[in-house]
């Protein structure tokens, strides 16, 4: 029985109450009470603490918020706009919003589906992933390649507008809902750098977004050649296609090897957990610090693909997540050279709870440190080597990272 089942029943539960339902009350709450009991069993959290004493229904009034429901029911101007999911929808992303953290989220079907897609590759829109911070909408990161990227938008520039609205006080679904559309519609987003204090409007147009998961290539200059490896992402095949990419690179007579994470937003932990791992004969890789729980920490699986060669990690801004992980295990274990811009930071980890009907729950479940005890939340990797990256030329096509990056493996090859 899923947490879905459980909200819809007791909304549900809640409409039926509204038109006169007197008589079931007792037969429902113990229904209730039951889907409840088979949620926690599911998902472990019978006897975690839970704020309140014995079950919300019997603790928290709900009469409020169904004066408001009848109120919306009787004076709003649109009588066609109140549906009943998109009421109860809303009334649910509500709830979760109550806990003021940007990472936990209620998806609707539609936005569930979207989310899967964005793991796996497959979207339509413009291609940036974006956060909720201290209640603004803020770029992670724009995807490689992506429609986004090549108008301009950078990481840590803040959304202001969409279409000329203003979208503060969105969460970030509604903003993604807003900014996102099939392919060949423009839309027009008003940003500020704050790098820069200054405003600017991008006119971007959505395109079909498969974001390749792994790309590689073989780096040649007079003195040598150097391994290649982008992550863009550590979705369903990250790992088999990083081992597939390392492997190919490895029958090659390289002098080192580049592990570009940059605009890396994240994705899966165990997928960081097994990229660290082929770099890595033994040590920690990241302690995860759940609720009621002993730390729980990951080591590397001692099966390295490669332990000594030389090693070079690329972060910026848009590095977050899996990819500090990463870039944080390598740097505490003195495996690789970390280069670039101090990462996005963001030191959480979220499960994806499916519901039925096909929504779903994105909650954070844990923090996580690097294994020397940082809470990157609070400062992000900041790299061994800083080396910044002028956005103008990048987009270009001159990436002076990737050639400076080059230049010290082979330098020190020598």
């Amino acid at each position: 029985m899923s947490i879905r089942r459980f909200l819809s029943g007791l909304l549900l539960a809640l409409i039926v109450a509204s038109l006169g339902w007197q008589l079931g009350v007792q037969m429902e709450r113990q229904r209730l009470m039951r889907q409840r009991e088979a949620f926690e069993a599911q998902f472990g959290l019978a006897g975690s603490g839970m704020t309140f004493k014995e079950d919300p229904e019997q603790e928290v009034d709900m009469g409020l918020f169904w004066m408001v429901w009848r109120m919306l029911d009787q004076h709003y101007v649109d009588p066609s706009a109140l549906t009943i999911d998109d009421l109860r929808f809303g009334a649910i992303k509500g709830l979760v919003s109550g806990v003021k953290d940007p990472y936990s989220g209620f998806m609707t079907p539609k936005e569930s589906d979207d989310f899967q897609g964005s793991l796996e590759g497959k979207l339509e829109g413009i291609g940036a992933e974006l956060t909720l911070r201290d209640g603004a909408i803020v770029v992670v990161a724009p995807l490689k390649g992506s429609p986004a990227q090549a108008a301009g938008l950078l990481p840590q520039d803040i959304i202001t507008h969409v279409d000329g609205n203003l979208i503060e006080g969105f969460s970030l679904q509604d903003a993604v809902q807003r900014i996102r559309g099939p392919k060949g519609s423009t839309v027009l987003l008003a940003v500020f750098r704050p790098e820069l204090s200054e405003s600017l409007e991008l006119t971007i147009t959505r395109d079909e977004i498969r974001v390749p998961s792994v790309e590689h290539e073989i780096l040649k200059s007079g003195s040598g050649t150097v391994g290649y490896v982008a992550l863009n992402q550590f979705g369903d095949e990250t790992t088999r296609e990083a081992r597939e990419a390392l492997q190919l690179l490895l029958n090659e007579s390289i002098a080192g090897l580049i592990l570009d994470l940059r605009f890396n937003g994240g994705g899966y932990l165990e997928g960081a957990i097994d990229v660290a791992s082929f770099f890595l004969k033994q040590g920690k890789i990241v302690s995860v610090h759940r609720r009621g729980e002993e730390v729980e920490t990951h080591f590397a699986f001692g099966d390295p693909i490669t332990s000594d060669l030389p090693m070079v990690v690329l972060i910026n801004q848009g590095s977050a997540s899996a990819s500090e992980i990463v870039a944080g295990a390598l740097q505490d274990n003195a495996r690789a050279t970390i280069m670039g811009e101090t990462s996005f930071g963001k030191g959480t980890v979220q499960e994806v709870l499916d519901l039925p009907g096909g929504s779903s729950l994105r909650v954070t479940v844990a923090k996580w440190h690097t294994p020397n005890g940082k809470d990157l939340s609070k400062e992000g990797v900041k790299p061994d080597i800083e080396i910044l990256l002028d956005m103008k030329e990048y987009a270009a096509g001159r990436d002076a990272q990737k050639e400076k990056a080059a230049e010290y493996l082979l330098d020190r090859s020598i």
